[in-house]
């Protein structure tokens, strides 16, 4: 007898895992494991003990997910993307703006379509409450200097005004090159200045339409 009370006590913890299961916590999986332990005290008993790594693995996954369309990787790919995208056009245009390929290419709206559904996508991850706060700070809702450059400190709104720059350059250096087409006139050095200094180019233009018109002119008055 006093044997069997011995080896009784000496086994009265026993513990072996029954199974793995599953627990939902607002919204995470939380890993359990069930074990269980009996004793002359207490009696058999079913412990609980979740798995805090399963669920900080899963919270961390979660958090990556979530990070990954804010993370300044998306606003740099954004911003190689759209300089990547508008590049072939103005290479068309300056070396081979005589070709059937670059004025079916820049009748297209293909180019624009696609900048504008990344601008709207950039800005929309890009805007805050503050956002119109920071635009119109004057008490006329007139836009500030301190007030802008606040607002382009971030990544993301400064990929978005890129985005936003491509797409107006590269739609006035197509109408510099259509304008150029029509009256035939030289647009390759105003379509080069239109990819980083569209007001310039847009300028240059304006000079060398000026002055192919009015050598025109001079040609035909001489006949």
């Amino acid at each position: 007898m006093i044997n069997r009370l011995t080896n009784a006590s000496n086994c009265s913890k026993s513990t072996h895992p029954l199974k793995a299961v599953k627990s939902e916590l607002y919204g995470s999986h939380i890993g359990c494991k069930i074990t269980s332990e009996w004793s002359f005290k207490g009696g058999s008993q079913a412990i609980f003990r979740p798995n805090l790594r399963s669920f900080n693995l899963h919270k961390r996954s979660l958090w990556l997910h979530a990070s990954w369309f804010t993370s300044p990787q998306l606003a740099g790919d954004a911003f190689t993307l759209g300089t990547a995208a508008v590049l072939p056009f103005y290479t068309l245009m300056v070396a081979a703006p005589g070709a059937e390929l670059t004025k079916k290419c820049m009748k297209s709206s293909i180019p624009y379509v696609v900048l504008g559904v990344l601008y709207a996508y950039l800005l929309y991850l890009s805007w805050t409450p503050e956002t119109i706060g920071l635009m119109f700070a004057s008490k006329y809702w007139l836009p500030e200097l301190p007030g802008i450059a606040r607002m382009f400190s971030n990544e993301m709104t400064l990929a978005s005004a890129w985005i936003h720059l491509l797409a107006v350059d590269l739609f006035a250096a197509r109408q510099v090159y259509q304008d150029g087409l029509e009256n035939e006139i030289e647009t390759r050095h105003s379509v080069s200045l239109c990819l980083l200094f569209c007001p310039i180019g847009i300028l240059i233009h304006s000079i060398t339409k000026a002055i192919a018109s009015t050598s025109r002119q001079s040609k035909n008055e001489i006949h």
